[in-house]
């Protein structure tokens, strides 16, 4: 009997290949997921989001600098509405609270080309507790046996929240795979642990200022 590509096994493998869907970024939300605009997704049509993890990367000797507190003046005129930044190279994001008691220092996913990544200044535009996921219409092209959706759960690639950007296709949020965290391995969206896209979440608001370098 032809197994179903959405059984039980083929939704882990889904999920483990997802590469964050959702550029889920660049969405805030970016973040993941949520994948990458239209654009990107055409640049990436040969990427197979059900094919296993990427191979282990060597050690990013500059991810020791994403660890340290950064100052938000360089990057944002102000703290309106707070500050999200996502250093992309060295795959981390930051969190500044407009009143600035708050300082948080994430690790994150990144995207995995320069192709799907999206650099430049955008804002939150809604925010999810619980997102649903949708392939994007050039990936329901390619693939018609995908589900149409997935609803809140452990088989959806946003994971637990989901931060929507001004750009679309683009989300930060978080992930059930805990594997993708620290490496490039989305569609163009950032990625955080499922505990700390809850905390983000919980600190920022529609209107957020986000920032990726």
């Amino acid at each position: 009997m032809t197994r179903s590509p959405f059984d039980p096994l083929s939704r882990r493998q889904f999920i483990a290949g997802s590469a964050f869907a959702g550029a889920s970024l660049v969405g805030g939300g970016v973040a993941s997921t949520g994948w990458a605009q239209d654009a990107a997704d055409t640049v990436a049509e040969g990427f197979d989001p059900l094919r296993p993890p990427p191979e282990p990367e060597p050690p990013v000797q500059r991810n020791i600098s994403a660890f340290r507190s950064k100052d938000w003046r360089p990057y944002f005129d102000s703290l309106r509405n707070g500050a999200v930044l996502v250093d992309i190279d060295s795959r981390a994001l930051h969190f500044w609270s407009e009143d600035q008691s708050v300082y948080k220092l994430f690790p994150s996913s990144v995207p995995l080309s320069d192709d799907l990544t999206r650099r430049g200044r955008t804002k939150i535009i809604r925010k999810v507790d619980g997102p649903g996921w949708a392939p994007t219409p050039n990936m329901r092209k390619r693939n018609p046996e995908w589900p149409a959706y997935i609803p809140p759960g452990p088989d959806n690639p946003l994971g637990t929240h989901a931060l929507y950007l001004s750009w679309k296709y683009y989300r930060i949020h978080g992930t059930h795979d805990t594997r993708k965290i620290g490496r490039k391995s989305s569609n163009g969206c950032i990625g955080l642990y499922n505990e700390h896209i809850s905390e983000l979440f919980g600190l920022t608001k529609v209107g957020t200022q986000v920032l990726l370098i």
